[in-house]
C-alpha cells in the first residue's frame, strides 16, 4: 500500500511521473535500471509503457493461412502469445518497483512505436521519458526501431537514454 492506503500501483508520488518504454529486451532493462534510479531520485511514480511493435500486424499474410477458420486461429493463438509474454514484462518492471517503493502503472499500446511513444507522451505528460539504447550490431533482435531524431524533436519533456552495458559515458 502507498500512503493514506492507495495502492503502490496506482498513485502518484508528488505529482512527477517518469515515463518508461520497456519492451523485456537486454537494453530495456537498462533503460529499466536508470528508470528506477531516477524515480527513486525523484519520488516519482514509474508508468511503464510496453508497445507491440506494428510489424506483428503483417504476421496474418495468407499465403498459407488459405481459410478464415485457420486464419482466426492462427490471429487468436499469436494474440495470446504476445499477451502472455506482455504480461511477464508488465509484472517483471512492477516487482522491481513496488519493491523499490515506488509508484507503477502499465500501459501496454500497439503501433509503431515512435508515433505511440510520443502520442502516450502528449496524453499523460510525464516529468521526463527514459529509453534503452540502440542494439549494437551483431546482438539478435528485431529491427523495429526508435527514431530517435523524431521522438527527441516530438517530446516536450527530457529524453534520457540508458547507455548499453559495458559503455562508457
Amino acid at each position: 500500500m502507498g500512503d493514506g492506503g492507495t495502492p503502490a500501483s496506482t498513485r502518484l508520488d508528488a505529482g512527477v511521473d517518469l515515463l518508461l518504454a520497456h519492451h523485456g529486451t537486454p537494453g530495456a532493462r537498462r533503460a529499466e535500471a536508470l528508470a528506477v534510479r531516477m524515480a527513486l531520485l525523484l519520488q516519482a511514480r514509474v508508468t511503464h509503457l510496453l508497445v507491440v511493435p506494428a510489424f506483428w500486424e503483417g504476421m496474418m499474410g495468407d499465403d498459407w493461412l488459405n481459410n478464415a477458420a485457420t486464419r482466426d486461429a492462427f490471429g487468436s493463438y499469436l494474440e495470446n502469445l504476445l499477451s502472455e509474454e506482455a504480461q511477464v514484462v508488465v509484472a517483471g518492471v512492477r516487482e522491481r518497483c513496488l519493491a523499490s517503493g515506488l509508484g507503477y502503472r502499465a500501459l501496454l499500446r500497439q503501433g509503431d512505436v515512435t508515433e505511440v511513444m510520443l502520442r502516450v507522451a502528449t496524453e499523460i505528460s510525464p516529468t521526463m521519458m527514459v529509453i534503452g539504447p540502440r542494439r549494437p550490431g551483431g546482438v539478435p533482435g528485431f529491427r523495429d526501431r526508435v527514431r530517435i531524431e523524431g521522438l527527441a524533436r516530438g517530446l516536450e519533456v527530457p529524453l534520457l537514454i540508458a547507455p548499453w552495458e559495458g559503455s562508457r559515458g
